[in-house]
This record gives structure tokens, sequence and C-alpha cells, in this order.
């Protein structure tokens, strides 16, 4: 057990530890994404309905906006906290998850970049084609593109970002 305990001390794990410490990262850079996506939604570009499952809990006052301008508010958004939770993301990586120096910094940063865009670009489009055209709601939108966005992040930065 103290074995355990020590590789999450360090970035030297079992590739099992190293997953869960990937996980916590991003669950880390997930917390600074879903915080800052839904005040954005809520106070400065609406993006929330009435049935938001958020809304109900914590009681919000929202206002009305027809799809279009949900959807389009929902990629404002999404942008705007890119930029957030992936330096989280890539700050917490390379602290502790994962073995820098596979290549310069520069083009560690720019790959990082890289694969969080087509991350991002994934999960955005499906979570905006979700609201545009399967008129699901703004948090559906918002789970399924997360788990596209961990699928598609752990590989890109384990194989093509990081030593491993």
């Amino acid at each position: 057990m103290k074995k355990i305990l020590i590789q999450f001390t360090r970035r030297e794990a079992h590739p099992v530890i190293q997953f869960i410490k990937y996980g916590l990262a991003g669950g880390a850079a997930t917390f600074v994404d879903v915080v800052l996506f839904f005040l954005f939604a809520w106070k400065v570009f609406p993006a929330l309905t009435q049935d938001e499952m958020i809304v109900r809990l914590f009681h919000l006052n929202v206002a009305l906006v027809d799809e279009a301008i949900r959807s389009r508010n929902y990629l404002i958004i999404k942008v705007i906290v890119f930029i957030f939770s992936n330096f989280t993301a890539y700050v917490l990586n390379v602290l502790w998850v994962f073995h820098p120096g596979k290549h310069d910094r520069k083009t560690e940063i720019m790959l990082f970049y890289v694969v969080s865009t087509v991350s991002y670009a994934i999960g955005t489009a499906i979570g905006w084609g979700l609201i545009q055209f399967a008129h699901q709601s703004t948090s559906v939108a918002y789970v399924i593109n997360l788990v596209a966005a961990v699928l598609i992040n752990y590989a890109g930065r384990k194989f093509l970002v990081f030593k491993g």
C-alpha cells in the first residue's frame, strides 16, 4: 500500500496509477471548466433553459433565449472556458502525471494545445449538434462533450505529447 501511495507523489507510476492521476488532474481541470461554463451560461452568455438540472437544483433565474442564440452562446462559452481549463490541465499534467521532455517546451505546449484543440473541436461540434439538431439540453451536450474530450486527450497526451 505504501508503494502505491508513493506513486501518487511523483511522476513515476504504474500505468493504472498514472491513469488515476490523469483522471484526478483532469478532474481539477474539469472543475474549472464546469464552474466557468455554467457561470458564463447563466450570467454572461445565456445558454441555459428552465429545464436544466442545474437550474432546478440551484433555483437559478435564467434568461430565455431561442435555440439559435443558445447554441451560438454555447460555442462562445466553450472557447473562453477552453483557455482556462486547458491551462489547468497542462500545468497538472507536467507537474504530476506525465514525463515532459519528449519535445522541447515550445513544441510540447504546441502539441498539448493541438491535441486539446482537436478534442475540443470534436466534442464541441457534437455538443452543438445535440443542441441544434437533436434539441438536447445544454447539460447533456456538455457531458457528451466531456466524455469525448477525456478519451481523445489521454491518448494524445500519453502517446504524442509526453514521454508516457
